[in-house]
């Protein structure tokens, strides 16, 4: 799952990638994990942050390497 995760977002801590996806990506990406999971044991989250117009300010802190935020429409994953 990590091997396929990178390729669409950011790598943000142990399993949660930060990805900003336009639609035909994020089916994409759910058919990619589709294939590969374990569909009765494994278990794969979308939370949709919304449109960054849309929503209020992500407050995201970092210790070590700072975080980069992404001002558009992302998925945490």
């Amino acid at each position: 799952m990590f091997k396929t995760c990178v390729n669409f977002g950011d790598h943000l801590q142990f399993s949660v990638f930060e990805c900003d996806l336009n639609s035909s990506e994020k089916i994409e990406l759910e058919s990619a994990l589709g294939d590969i999971i374990n569909h009765d044991e494994d278990q794969v989250i979308f939370v949709v942050l919304g449109p960054s117009e849309g929503r209020g300010d992500r407050v995201i802190t970092a210790l070590g390497l700072p975080y980069t935020k992404l001002d558009a429409p992302c998925y945490v994953v």
